[in-house]
């Protein structure tokens, strides 16, 4: 009896021990570079890179979760993860004080993409479908969907999207600029996508639940510090091969 109290002594003392997971939230709407998702879980990309490097100085084991869009938000709304990276503010309605938001840490270029190399303004476009992602928000393109200029035409994700354009469904699709470089990087070069408009260009960070079993300001300090040492730039550039764009790009005269 001894012994199996022992035993039973030295789990419990090892689970009290052992820390609890740091939980990420990974969209499944998101593809390469960004993130690769391989049976349920991601295996590869920048923010799986940025997630995992994030969590190993913490000291803390990770736990991923992939869900829709609106899912996250669900799940968030919960306490069911807790940090949520690849995020803005003007994307969250009414978020809660139970979340703390780090500082910028990536920047997001949306681009207007085609089989036609043919640059085009969009505010001048005829009325018709463009290729968009469930649930995301084009703040370019949301006024004219709500006169009725444009339509959107959605897919679950952005490689999804692209490949609708390919196949023809619309003659143009918005897409992270990100993912359209590694979407043509499998396509012939006569029928590559064009790039024919930039739409909008967003800094992106994490922000993290606000819980007192949860290392909140180690983690927003382990993150900065990932950004000042140019570890995340260094991420970026090893699934791109291009440097970071600055996150404050000098004023033009």
């Amino acid at each position: 009896m001894r012994v199996v109290l022992g035993a039973l002594w030295m789990i419990t003392t090892a689970c009290l021990a052992a820390p609890a997971p740091l939980r990420f939230s990974v969209s499944d709407s998101w593809a390469m570079p960004m993130v690769q998702v391989e049976d349920g879980q991601p295996t590869q990309g920048i923010l799986y890179d940025l997630m995992l490097s994030l969590a190993t100085q913490v000291g803390r084991p990770v736990e991923f979760h992939v869900l829709s869009r609106a899912r996250i938000a669900s799940a968030m709304a919960h306490g069911d993860i807790d940090v949520r990276c690849y995020v803005t503010q003007a994307w969250l309605d009414n978020l809660s004080d139970d979340y703390i938001w780090s500082l910028p840490l990536l920047v997001q270029r949306n681009v207007l993409v085609s089989t036609h190399r043919h640059p085009v303004q969009v505010t001048r476009l005829a009325p018709q479908s463009i290729g968009t992602v469930l649930n995301y928000r084009y703040s370019t393109l949301d006024p004219l969907f709500a006169n009725g200029q444009l339509r959107r035409d959605d897919a679950r994700s952005e490689n999804q999207v692209l490949h609708k354009l390919v196949a023809g469904r619309f003659k143009y699709a918005v897409a992270n600029e990100w993912i359209v470089d590694r979407f043509n990087q499998n396509l012939p070069m006569d029928q590559r996508l064009h790039k024919v408009a930039m739409l909008e260009e967003q800094s992106l960070g994490c922000v993290v639940r606000n819980d007192p079993d949860l290392p909140v300001q180690q983690i927003l300090r382990t993150l900065l510090q990932m950004k000042k040492s140019g570890e995340i730039d260094d991420i970026i550039k090893l699934y791109t091969g291009e440097n970071a764009v600055p996150l404050h790009a000098p004023d033009k005269n």
